[in-house]
């Protein structure tokens, strides 16, 4: 039997935020990623305004659906399974894609998966074909069930996991107790005058700047709170990121108060350190004592060429492998959806049915509902 007869054609939902993905794969083969953002209609808000982003799920969907289909080059009778985000995200935003889900379902019968877009955001490493660096044809397949870890840093998330079993067992190492660095970004950047989203632009302006110039704090990096490796603190391996854009907005508050120009790039590049320091920092501390020895950096913060660079300099230092995707697999996206909806329907996984709800903090242990 060839390829195309015996692994899952699967269809994957996101909707968890401001962009609708559709992806389809067949098995770990990507058919399509399609993505209808509604970005625009948030700048001048300066972040997602949950209710405009609900809208245009709705508006986008049928659309971004026939795109998908078209591009991949099948019909919904050939689908073997549906998968969509059930959680976390924006409730409203996220109810639009399992609605659309459940309608799917019904309508042609298949089977539906609900599933945890973070866990899904691991799951882009199961595509053959995906463009990752570093990326080897038996990233997730061909890999022990031990050593396995994610680095997510996104507008919502910043978490370390440890990656045991993709469809059954992940478990939550650290995680923000705040902001999430993408927040921060966003914040810092309407403080510094950068146009949203915050992310592309400080990493732009800190290319110009100076990251020593200001000494920023890194969160939660006391003794207190990270402990010794036999008596661990309480936040060992989480992040703090409120503290850090108080003191960047006391230092711009400064030099406007002296009647003094910002020194923009200065403050983007010292902010941005101070970001990507306790990241990397805290990820290698995880590594090390968790016996992780590959590490995928995903989530929509891993397009900062900073995070990146460091990430890659201290990976390497310490004899982790280091994967991270391609800069459309790393926001968030259909094609991971289906990609792991891929993996649950191979390895026999139950599906979720229709009766399950959207979940907003749905927790990343809770693979799928």
């Amino acid at each position: 039997m060839t390829k195309a007869n015996t692994e899952p054609l699967v269809l994957g939902i996101e909707s968890s935020c401001d962009e609708t993905g559709i992806g389809i794969v067949r098995g770990s083969t990507l058919l399509t990623n399609t993505v209808a953002s509604s970005m625009e209609e948030h700048v001048r808000f300066g972040g997602v305004i949950p209710e405009i982003a609900s809208r245009a799920h709705l508006d986008a969907f049928v659309p971004a659906l026939k795109q998908a289909l078209d591009e991949a080059g099948v019909t919904l009778e050939e689908v073997d399974a549906i998968a969509v985000t059930a959680g976390p995200g924006l409730a409203g935003a996220l109810m639009v894609g399992v609605s659309a889900a459940k309608a799917l379902a019904v309508a042609t019968g298949k089977p539906l998966y609900g599933i945890n877009h973070l866990v899904a955001h691991v799951g882009v490493g199961l595509l053959d074909d995906c463009g990752i660096e570093g990326h080897t044809a038996d990233f997730l397949d061909g890999l022990p069930r031990e050593g396995l870890g994610a680095l997510l840093v996104s507008g919502g998330h910043t978490e370390i996991l440890a990656v045991r079993d993709i469809t059954g067992d992940v478990e939550l190492l650290g995680a923000t107790l705040d902001d999430a660095a993408g927040e921060a970004y966003d914040k810092v950047a309407r403080l510094l005058g950068l146009p949203y989203p915050g992310g592309p632009a400080i990493d732009q302006a800190a290319r110009e700047g100076d990251g020593s110039v200001f000494a920023f704090p890194r969160g939660l990096s006391t003794r207190k709170f990270m402990g010794t490796v036999e008596e661990p603190g309480p936040h060992r391996y989480d992040f703090s990121f409120s503290g850090l854009k108080t003191a960047v907005a006391r230092v711009v508050e400064g030099f406007e108060a002296r009647g003094e120009e910002v020194p923009v790039a200065d403050v983007a590049a010292s902010f941005q350190e101070a970001v990507v320091d306790v990241i990397t920092q805290k990820a290698m501390l995880a590594c090390a004592e968790r016996g992780i020895k590959t590490l995928l950096l995903g989530g929509g913060v891993a397009a900062n060429s900073r995070l990146r660079e460091l990430t890659a300099q201290r990976c390497a230092e310490h004899g982790i492998k280091l994967v991270i995707p391609q800069l459309s697999l790393c926001t968030d996206n259909g094609a991971m959806v289906a990609a792991l909806g891929a993996r649950l329907v191979t390895e026999g996984r139950q599906p979720s049915g229709i009766d399950f709800t959207a979940d907003s903090s749905l927790p990343v242990t809770t693979i799928s509902v």
